[in-house]
């Protein structure tokens, strides 16, 4: 009989795949690129945005700046682009950051990194739904009221959609992914075009003036202001990593498709990121973090939200009420939804990696019914959801947690990279090869790790700097905690397995005897059932023990006992406070002082049922001895089922067996 459990489970996340089908998963570059860049090709959509949302804090007039801005943020993302290259070839088993710090690094290096790319996950869930309810409310703000609600029900449809395996949910996700890049590119073109000829769009925001928060700037506080918009822009770089992290989930050959999709993915987020950010220029696009601090805004600025920069470069481009407009719209809200897909992808398999280390609980390295590494996803999903509801799903306040640990691994992960050439070269040298084109390649990949160290390791210091009071400090507390929290899982899996280790001078001592003692409440079918089979067992020793909680139940049970002619003593235990666990277990460690080097084999008889809410009735005293008598040294616990007739419905169905089939290991 099929639970409704297992019928919804089976509805959401379809029927269970064999652990042989895995390599069936593997992904093309045409389903991986959406899967795995969907982050950073998102990320566009906003990114503009947060520059201009700093750099209006001064007021207009230092909005010609966003030019070197965003300039600077294209070369450090074809930087990074060049960098991840590198360590996606010379890492193919896709540990990325991780693995590249932990083996030229170190150990601590190497658990600094996982912990930022952690936050780095979470905050990628949290940042791209926020920001994609934020699209949506820009095409309908009736729906802000209910932008905490929303947020969340996208946050479980992702997991759901994630938990029915890494290949089904990247053909879904692909269609918006490619359909984003198209409308990006497509309004690109025509509001570049419409420039050229003379006919610039125009932003509804373009006349509007700004009421600035920070008036006479000195020169070092327009340097300051720069490096902090520069710091925003920088979200255009978040899940750039994420390929190097699953290479093992491309076809072969793994690390040369993983590499082309790298380039494919720097290309178009460079062009997009671009091209939005000149058609914001041009249409005179103004944004402000309080929209009551633009003059001329249409509306109430207390309760309506202003439209996001790509809905208003759309608007300009396209026309406000054109089917163009709101297909751009709805194409953004799903991208940027999705794109915590890149987060569903990368933080599992990095946990699981971790587990496989034993620096963090080995659940994480279970695949589940669908293949998929279920509960990474669900500890993702739980975080991330606790986040947004935390921050009513405000975009603003959550991105400034967003660009620190994306900094970390990217500036360790490059370090790592130039020490790991370096080692090759030693190689080379000490193998005596003067192969000139294998020795040039290595010093042409060194130069690009190290240059991008430098430029990453700027760059982090610069959103330290300017985020660090704005929120970033508690990533900054949050990396070092979970460090030490994954060494404290790692000391622990390494005491134990020292503790279970079979040294060679150990001797294989036998108990001298077994003593077993059954459980008895009343003489019922499951209790001589659980004496029968405790019979057996063939213990040297067998007792039956009642707790006296009731005197005339006591004597009652006594006479069953004597009538049934039962061949054991039955032993009453007192219980003057009416307690059952305490006298038992008092009971058997007085046993195990009487004779230490014996082992007390516990016989405890349960009823077993059909309805969840029957358990609630029955077994309640055996599971809290169970749970005491398991931390007694020298004491075995078994139950003894008795099923009831509410569970007949529950067991599976006997297998019919011709003669001699079981004999020859025919079970099946």
């Amino acid at each position: 009989m099929v639970s409704p459990i297992d019928v919804a489970k089976r509805l959401v996340l379809g029927r269970p795949f064999r652990s042989d089908r895995l390599g069936e998963t593997l992904l093309s570059k045409r389903i991986a690129l959406p899967i795995f860049a969907s982050d950073p090709l998102s990320s566009v959509a906003y990114a503009t945005q947060e520059i201009l949302l700093i750099l209006t804090l001064a007021g207009v007039a230092y909005l010609n700046l966003t030019w070197w801005v965003a300039a600077g943020v294209v070369v450090l993302l074809a930087v990074v682009v060049l960098s991840y290259r590198q360590v996606v070839q010379a890492y193919p088993s896709g540990g990325g950051s991780y693995e590249v710090v932990a083996e030229n690094l170190g150990p601590t290096a190497g658990l600094v990194v996982a912990a930022a790319l952690m936050v780095d996950y979470i905050m990628t869930v949290a940042v791209s739904v926020a920001s994609g309810v934020d699209n949506i409310i820009s095409a309908a703000p009736g729906l802000n009221h209910y932008r905490v609600v929303i947020n969340l029900g996208v946050v479980v449809f992702l997991t759901a959609m994630n938990l029915r395996g890494v290949r089904e949910s990247g053909r879904l996700f692909a269609i918006p992914t490619y359909a984003f890049v198209a409308g990006v590119l497509v309004m690109t073109a025509l509001g570049l075009g419409s420039t050229a000829f003379g006919h610039a769009p125009v932003a509804e925001s373009a006349n509007y003036q700004i009421q600035p928060q920070q008036l006479g700037l000195s020169t070092a506080a327009v340097a300051f202001l720069l490096l902090r918009a520069f710091s925003s822009g920088c979200t255009a770089l978040t899940g750039a990593e994420a390929i190097s992290n699953g290479v093992p989930a491309f076809r072969k050959p793994k690390a040369l498709n993983a590499a082309r999709t790298m380039t494919a993915m720097g290309v178009l987020a460079i062009t997009m990121f671009a091209g939005v950010t000149a058609l914001a220029m041009i249409s005179k696009t103004k944004v402000t973090e309080n929209t009551c601090d633009l003059i001329g805004f249409h509306g109430n600025c207390e309760t309506d939200a202003q439209k996001t920069v790509i809905a208003q470069i759309s608007a300009a481009v396209f026309g406000g009420h054109s089917v163009a407009f709101y297909y751009l719209m709805v194409c953004t809200a799903l991208i940027l939804i999705l794109a915590a897909n890149t987060a569903y992808n990368g933080f599992p398999l990095l946990n699981s990696i971790l587990a496989q280390r034993r620096y963090m609980p080995r659940q994480l390295h279970t695949r589940g019914d669908r293949l998929a590494l279920s509960n990474g996803i669900m500890m993702l999903s739980l975080v991330a959801a606790g986040l947004l509801y935390a921050f009513h799903g405000s975009t603003t306040r959550l991105i400034q947690l967003y660009i620190v640990g994306v900094f970390t691994s990217f500036t360790l992960c490059q370090a790592g990279m130039v020490r790991h050439w370096n080692r090759e070269l030693r190689t080379l040298r000490s193998e005596g090869n003067s192969a000139g084109p294998e020795r040039a390649r290595i010093h042409r990949a060194r130069i690009i790790n190290a240059f991008g160290s430098c430029f990453t390791g700027v760059v982090l210091v610069v959103v330290m700097i300017t985020k660090f009071t704005h929120g970033a400090y508690l990533v900054v507390f949050a990396i070092p905690v979970l460090v030490l929290i994954m060494y404290a899982i790692h000391r622990h899996y390494s005491r134990v397995r020292d503790e279970l280790t079979i040294a060679p001078d150990d001797e294989e001592t036998l108990p001298t005897r077994v003593h077993a003692v059954v459980l008895v409440s009343g003489w019922h079918k499951a209790t001589r059932r659980a004496v029968q089979f405790a019979r057996a067992t063939r213990p040297d020793v067998l007792t039956a023990i009642t707790v006296n909680v009731d005197d005339s139940d006591t004597r009652e049970l006594t006479r069953d006992w004597e009538r049934a002619g039962v061949q054991i003593p039955l032993k009453v235990v007192e219980s003057p406070y009416r307690e059952i666990t305490r006298p038992v277990v008092d009971y058997i460690k007085r046993v195990r002082q009487a004779r230490p080097r014996d082992v007390v084999a516990v016989y405890i008889p349960e009823y077993v049922v059909g309805r969840w809410w029957e358990n609630l009735l029955h077994n309640q005293s055996s599971l809290r001895l169970k749970a005491r008598l398991l931390f007694v040294p020298g004491v075995m616990v078994t139950s003894v089922p008795y099923q009831l007739h509410s569970s007949d419905g529950h067991s599976d169905e006997r297998v019919q067996h011709t003669p001699g089939e079981v004999r020859r290991g025919i079970t099946g």
